[in-house]
């Protein structure tokens, strides 16, 4: 009943209990489980099967873990165990209670320490299990009654001489409650003449406030002439282990108070270290951002107020947080100092607020400052080279637009309808100034679109800069009348034509191959209109046949092209690489070169054919004229000489 009750007082801990003692520690399941809770200790994972093995087993691995502790067990085994012996059991549970529970009992005394941590000497030796430890000084039996007297002498009709005839009268569970807790116990009226009322109320209080649970019964103690000296001893044994808790506690709490001041200084200064270190990192979070802002201003006055703001952040806001960190370093290593002075675990700060990640923080910030400042410098740089630009664009272009004022509607005349013979050729001559003038200008030209473009290309986000002036109000200066100029002159020349085979989308010359394409797709287009207005085709002619003989390098260009595609699909398929359906870098993929490969070698025999129908239809018309003039020849000067 004792060693049940034992049982249960730490089974309860882990949620379980036994019934009978026997049976229920058959299957090693709560054994192992009550040898972890008085141990604090985890036995290697019980087997859960039903079978005689699995229950050998876990006994075995409860067996080897109190011969682990010094223990060294003899004639018992995990089979008898497992088969419910209770002579057995018995013994096994005595081993574990003196192991446990009493062999590290301990008793100051005017001698010194007394402290039994060896073997369990003769108290382990029974008729029910026979364990072999080496005895020391005092066996534990005799440390648990030194202990009983010391704690019992005070009082009268109490002498613990041993532990079983002593205990009968009630007096001395009594008297060691009163010793420890007397606000509960009323001593002086317990009668030596009543040990069962004096029993069962140290049972009771016992029970109801020190958490004891009752292992004895008053009756059975009274009416037994000498009490089992194994159930007193694991009872009184409860008791020293109640009141020894509460005096460690108690020691605890005046240890406490001794260096409570220490305590709460360092409790300050890591309160105080969190505070600033999230502080400082919440800061340095806050600025980084701002560092790594890369977004370009449109004015250097705003570029100059970025830089303005960042001299202030250097000469104002960054100086007071470079002490906060040398001082947190400080706070940090006086914190650490302290606690190992006072025998304390050093101090972990929260995650992410370690010294290590504050340096981290700091030295990203220090990179990103650097950067920043050297992106400012060139962004200036940038955009004074642009203002100058933009000034430059204005000058030539309003010089330019002062020159073209009123050419394009001079070219645009149809005077020459009207006009007399010798007027026609007063108009030619003054054409033929005009071109020359035109050429002059072409240099001129070409520096302002230079210009501009490197305006378009200088901007950041790649849109047109707002500085370049919107010239397109006269029907684009240059456009108008480089174009007029072909249909109130002569046909351009076959060089003219070949000189003129830039990119009239790009200005690249040579332009690149796409480009390229599209303009000879619509030089390669028959035109009706361009060439009834061109006396002479054989300027053409030229022209085209010159475009020809770029066919065979643009094929080889385009070859290239389609194998650098080819391979990159090649080196995809090697390396099971899935191609994405767009490429990042342009919008013109293989089938467009193709198809517009395909288009310009349908148009060119077009054209051929074209060139050469309207070759024949001018000869014609040669022919014709030369007809007509043998015939006007004659009758023209007849005629003038009516007409006087």
């Amino acid at each position: 009943q004792t060693f049940t009750a034992w049982c249960n007082s730490h089974l309860r801990k882990a949620g379980t209990q036994i019934e009978n003692i026997d049976e229920d520690f058959r299957d090693g399941l709560k054994l192992m489980l009550l040898l972890e809770v008085i141990s604090g200790e985890r036995l290697p994972k019980p087997e859960r099967g039903k079978m005689r093995v699995h229950k050998i087993n876990n006994v075995n691995k409860a067996l080897d873990f109190i011969a682990s502790k010094g223990v060294k067990l003899v004639s018992i085994g995990a089979e008898e165990i497992v088969d419910g012996n209770a002579k057995m059991t018995l013994g096994m549970i005595w081993t574990i209670i003196l192991r446990f529970a009493i062999q590290d009992i301990s008793v100051e005394g005017k001698g010194g320490r007394m402290t039994r941590a060896g073997g369990l000497g003769s108290a382990l030796r029974s008729r029910s299990v026979s364990c072999r430890v080496p005895r020391a000084e005092t066996s534990a039996k005799e440390g648990l009654l030194l202990w009983c007297q010391r704690k019992t002498a005070p009082y009268k009709n109490v002498n613990v001489q041993n532990f079983h005839i002593s205990w009968k009268d009630g007096l001395a569970f009594n008297a060691l409650i009163h010793r420890h807790r007397p606000e509960l116990i009323e001593y002086d009226k317990l009668r030596k003449d009543d040990p069962v009322t004096n029993l069962n109320n140290a049972f009771e209080v016992a029970e109801k406030y020190l958490d004891i649970p009752k292992m004895l019964d008053a009756e059975d103690i009274v009416n037994t002439a000498r009490p089992d000296e194994k159930a007193i001893m694991t009872y009184v044994s409860s008791f020293y282990h109640a009141f020894s808790g509460a005096q460690k506690a108690e020691t605890a709490a005046n240890r406490i108070c001794k260096v409570l001041a220490v305590n709460q200084e360092n409790e300050h200064l890591m309160e105080d270290y969190e505070k600033l270190a999230s502080d400082l990192l919440e800061w340095i979070k806050r600025t980084i951002p701002w560092l790594e802002d890369r977004s370009p201003q449109k004015t250097i006055q705003e570029m100059q107020q970025k830089l303005e703001d960042f001299r202030d952040y250097r000469r104002v806001h960054k100086p007071p947080k470079v002490q906060e960190k040398c001082q947190l370093e400080i706070n940090f290593n006086t914190l650490q100092t302290k606690l190992r002075l006072s025998n304390r675990p050093a101090f972990m700060p929260s995650e992410g607020r370690m010294v290590s990640d504050i340096n981290n923080g700091w030295q990203h910030l220090e990179q990103a400052e650097k950067g920043y400042e050297e992106w400012l410098l060139n962004e200036i740089r940038r955009l004074e080279r642009l203002d100058h630009l933009a000034e430059k664009f204005r000058q030539k272009a309003s010089i330019h637009e002062a020159w073209t004022e009123g050419k394009e509607a001079m070219l645009k005349q149809k005077d020459y309808e009207t006009a007399t013979l010798s007027d026609i050729k007063a108009l030619i001559r003054k054409h033929e100034a005009f071109e020359s003038d035109l050429a002059a200008h072409q240099d001129r030209v070409e520096q302002i679109a230079a210009i501009a473009q490197e305006l378009k290309y200088g901007r950041t986000d790649g849109g047109t800069d707002s500085r370049i002036p919107l010239r397109g109000g006269r029907g684009g200066f240059w456009g108008g009348v480089s174009w007029q100029n072909p249909a109130r002159g002569s046909p351009p020349s076959a060089a003219a034509a070949a000189s003129a085979a830039q990119c009239p989308y790009c200005s690249a010359r040579p332009f690149p191959l796409l480009c390229w394409k599209t303009a000879l797709e619509a030089a390669a287009r028959p035109r009706r209109r361009a060439l009834t207005r061109i006396p002479s085709p054989q300027g053409l002619i030229a022209a085209h046949d010159q475009f020809k003989s770029t066919l065979p390098d643009a094929d080889k260009e385009r070859e290239a092209i389609l194998g650098i595609q080819r391979e990159a699909q090649r080196i995809a398929d090697f390396n099971s690489i899935k191609l994405s359906g767009n490429n990042p870098y342009t919008s013109v993929t293989p089938q467009i070169i193709n198809s517009k490969w395909e288009r310009v070698q349908q148009l060119v025999p077009k054209r051929d054919h074209a060139l050469l129908d309207e070759q024949s239809k001018q000869q014609s018309n040669e022919h014709l004229r030369r007809q007509f003039a043998g015939q006007a020849n004659v009758v023209g000067p007849w005629i003038q000489t009516k007409m006087e």
